[in-house]
């Protein structure tokens, strides 16, 4: 007997992965929905993009934010890194660096869920003894056989329980708390429907900002953390070029370095200046000192 249409078209995986493999508290931010490995430290992932997502996809649920693309790549290679790298789940990754290009003529959402796959390449791990302690990944990710995104560089570090808590010095999501908000700016000036999911507020000049760290937002503090996630600096990399740029260019890729943690309790600083051809720098500062410089591709929005 054939197969109903809708049940012949869906993937082999029907849910998702467990959630703790990729870091996640809520299923409804875990996006994978398997793997398999194709060759030696070469892998392939399978995500499901939702229709509509509060932070991921636009306001009119026309089209997936290339943010939902560096997610994915990030959930990819915490997967891989778990279940075939053997790295114990209290283990604390930390990115040092990730590059990734997306291409938005692929980024429409569809009548149904984006049903993608990540082909995922470890190209350097490092041990010590037998127990992996970074790495360094390459990714690509496919929508129905074209590119959606390539990412060149993806770079982490992972530590055990009792190094990470020396290294945060006594720091614990109980001991430290975010400084109030501040006046967001207007959505629509980011790209954003909702002044809560709106990550700046304004200073004294025209291209820098003051981070809004909100610890109650559901999707950038899935659980608690000590420090300022990743993907809340990107997201506020993301505003800081749309309002930088009066609204008129978004961005369609990110090459980011972090220099240091983002502390929870000191206010973090956003700058931006122009480059040529349509890249914008963005540099944020905790104090003297940089936390993150990211290069940023854009394109007229």
């Amino acid at each position: 007997m054939p197969q109903p249409r809708q049940l012949a078209e869906t993937p082999s995986m029907t849910a998702t992965v467990p959630r703790q493999l990729v870091h996640r508290a809520a299923v409804a931010e875990t996006f994978l929905t398997g793997w398999t490995r194709t060759a030696p430290d070469r892998f392939s992932v399978t995500a499901q993009w939702p229709r509509a997502h509060g932070l991921h996809v636009s306001a009119d649920r026309s089209a997936y934010d290339p943010l939902l693309v560096v997610e994915t790549v990030r959930q990819s290679g915490t997967l891989i890194a778990h279940t075939e790298y053997d790295v114990p789940l209290d283990q604390h990754f930390v990115l040092q660096e990730f590059e990734v290009t997306t291409f938005p003529q692929y980024l429409a959402v569809g009548a149904v869920p984006a049903e993608v796959s990540v082909d995922v390449a470890f190209v350097d791990v490092q041990y010590r003894g037998r127990r992996p302690v970074g790495a360094r990944y390459t990714a690509e990710v496919l929508r129905g056989g074209e590119r959606v995104a390539r990412a060149s560089r993806v770079t982490f570090t992972c530590t055990g329980e009792a190094v990470y808590r020396r290294l945060r010095g006594g720091r614990t999501a109980a001991t430290v708390s975010a400084p109030p908000l501040p006046p967001p700016l207007p959505p629509a000036l980011v790209g954003r429907a909702l002044p809560t999911d709106v990550v700046l507020a304004r200073t004294d000049r025209p291209d820098r900002w003051q981070l809004r760290v909100d610890t109650a937002h559901p999707v950038f503090f899935d659980h608690p953390l000590d420090h300022i996630p990743g993907m809340l600096l990107l997201e506020a990399t993301r505003q800081a070029v749309r309002a930088g740029t009066g609204g008129t260019r978004s961005p369609v890729s990110f090459h980011i370095t972090f220099h240091r943690y983002a502390e929870l309790d000191e206010p973090l600083w956003l700058q931006t200046s122009r480059g040529s051809g349509g890249e914008v720098e963005v540099v944020g500062t905790q104090g003297d000192s940089a936390v993150f410089a990211c290069m940023v591709g854009t394109e007229a929005w």
